[in-house]
């Protein structure tokens, strides 16, 4: 799990099943929450609280500065990808094939979205911009959701599996794939406005 600064915390999770805060200036533990599995998905946080879904299958809600849960909910399948926080809503994908969001203020699952023909993983983290919700998925697909419903908007196939994160910005959305190339596509449409080599030396 990558590191997150919150205030004088540092939260981070690790593969021995724990979810750990430390103080950002003497490394001192503050806190630490067991879990029933590794936690590789980089913690989210907001409005002091920070949301988790773990290996354990349990998608979690955690105050900060006690470590004391608040709520958990079944994610229906481990999780390797860190969760995007948008408007009251958490996005996740999973290894049971299928992308997540929670409302957190009903603290329930609002829809669940699976392609219809390709089951396949996700550990790519989402992006979110207003109404869409944009992730990679190991079909070799780039899925753009409604994030209010789950239903489908468009997809863009690549060539290979899509590990990374989808990054947005003035109105495109930035995604690499394992085929070696970054795709540039149009957030409204899926359309593609580039495609370039990646090449590493």
């Amino acid at each position: 799990s990558s590191p997150v600064l919150h205030g004088d915390l540092v939260l981070t999770g690790s593969y021995d099943q724990n979810l750990y805060a430390l103080h950002a200036r003497t490394g001192k533990l503050m806190w630490k929450l067991t879990t029933e599995g590794p936690v590789h998905a980089t913690p989210g946080v907001s409005g002091g609280i920070t949301f988790v879904a773990g290996c354990d299958e349990v998608f979690r809600a955690i105050e900060v500065e006690r470590g004391k849960e608040v709520f958990r909910i079944p994610a229906g399948g481990y999780t390797g990808a860190s969760p995007a926080l948008s408007d009251g809503f958490a996005y996740f994908g999973t290894f049971n094939n299928e992308v997540v969001a929670v409302d957190l203020k009903a603290r329930q699952v609002a829809w669940r979205y699976e392609h219809p023909q390709r089951k396949f993983p996700y550990n790519s983290s989402p992006a979110v911009d207003g109404e869409r919700v944009v992730i990679g998925g190991r079909d070799k697909l780039i899925h753009c959701l409604h994030a209010r419903t789950g239903k489908p908007l468009w997809t863009f196939a690549t060539r290979s599996r899509v590990e990374s994160s989808p990054a947005i910005s003035g109105g495109r959305v930035y995604v690499g794939s394992n085929d070696g190339r970054l795709y540039v596509l149009d957030l409204l449409s899926g359309c593609v406005e580039a495609r370039l080599n990646v090449v590493v030396s």
